[in-house]
């Protein structure tokens, strides 16, 4: 098998199981929802209300879809799919576990192993605000309009914090290849080896940016419902506004799998190591190709589960946090955020001296 063949199946699984998990974490929000506020989510859709998003799916498919008279009509269209492209993109440098010896060859559970695979994730998930920018400009209406701004002030504000916080990773990783930062955090897999441990204050300022760049509460303030109708996507309906919708959830996927990469092990399972894995496996009479696809299958479930971690932490703060005020928005990003970000920086770059004469 090519390496261009693999990175082919692999960009197959790894797009459908992004799609999958949509909806998935759609009726998990929707119920999870209904939980914490004492009340019934969708029950009627299917057993258990399981089917609802699938309901909501066929909804959008066969709901009208208005162009308004005065909106670009190429960029209006455009925008939705910049939307989703970008995190899905984005989600081909990402481990999901460790590599599967086929035919002698090991190959990585990866679509693209990048050696700048740090870099290459900053750069695709840069490129989201673009789809909001150019909704809410194409879109001909002062509501939409107001949500871009605030989201592109919003997002870039934040991507500031985010890049300061990515210097003081490279600097305790020494390398922008994601596998290796993974490797890295494995030493036995041990926790103290995770980069929580090792950046405590990057893990923190990264996790509330990866709510200010998602636009979720309580940083959405380019929807701002109660001010702005529905802010970037007021003109938007039926399956340009799911689009608009997958892609929010597409780009919580990535930023919660970004999180889990650089700060919870990635794949690793806590406190065994891949070799020990496979090694467990060979001993059970397994062969070496079937051992390192169940080690890959006990990683790609401990990444699963890390990732579902920070997603229901999404869902959580959704219904608990009240939406900040704007000004609240960029004292926290500019006043807060940004110097906590320099002064790691500064800690890790003194700590990154010292450390060979302690």
């Amino acid at each position: 098998m090519t390496l261009g063949l693999w990175s082919a199946i692999m960009a197959v699984a790894v797009g459908a199981a992004v799609m999958t998990g949509v909806p998935l974490m759609v009726i998990v929000e929707r119920r999870g929802s209904a939980w914490m506020q004492r009340r019934s989510g969708p029950n009627r859709g299917g057993p258990w209300g399981l089917m609802q998003p699938l309901a909501d799916a066929v909804k959008f498919a066969f709901k009208e879809e208005n162009i308004p008279a005065k909106a670009h009509p190429i960029l209006f269209v455009l925008a939705p799919a910049l939307a989703v492209f970008p995190p899905l993109i984005a989600f081909s440098v990402i481990p999901v576990a460790g590599s599967v010896n086929i035919g002698g060859v090991d190959y990585p559970v990866q679509v693209a192993n990048m050696s700048v695979g740090l870099l290459f994730l900053m750069a695709i998930t840069s490129l989201h605000v673009f789809s909001v920018l150019t909704a809410g400009w194409a879109s001909n209406n002062k509501f939409s309009l107001l949500g871009a701004l605030r989201s592109s002030s919003q997002m870039i504000s934040y991507e500031i914090a985010i890049g300061i916080c990515v210097v003081s990773l490279v600097l305790t990783y020494g390398t922008l290849d994601l596998r290796e930062i993974v490797k890295l955090q494995e030493a036995g897999s041990q926790l103290p080896a995770w980069g929580l441990f090792m950046q405590p204050l990057a893990f923190l300022i990264l996790w509330v940016c990866a709510f200010a760049e998602t636009n979720r509460l309580p940083f959405d303030l380019p929807e701002g419902e109660s001010e702005l109708v529905a802010g970037y996507h007021t003109e938007y309906s039926g399956m340009k506004f799911a689009l608009f919708f997958m892609g929010e959830y597409a780009a919580m996927f990535v930023a919660s799998a970004f999180l889990t990469t650089l700060f919870l092990g990635g794949y690793n399972v806590p406190f065994i190591s891949e070799e020990t894995l496979r090694n467990f496996f060979l001993a059970k009479g397994l062969g070496l190709s079937m051992a390192s696809v169940a080690t890959c299958a006990l990683q790609a479930l401990s990444f699963s589960i890390k990732v579902f971690f920070f997603m229901w932490v999404y869902v959580w703060i959704r219904w608990t946090l009240p939406r900040f005020r704007y000004d609240q928005l960029m004292y926290l990003g500019w006043k807060l955020l940004l110097p906590l970000g320099v002064l790691n920086v500064f800690l890790t770059i003194a700590y990154t001296y010292l450390r060979p004469h302690l």
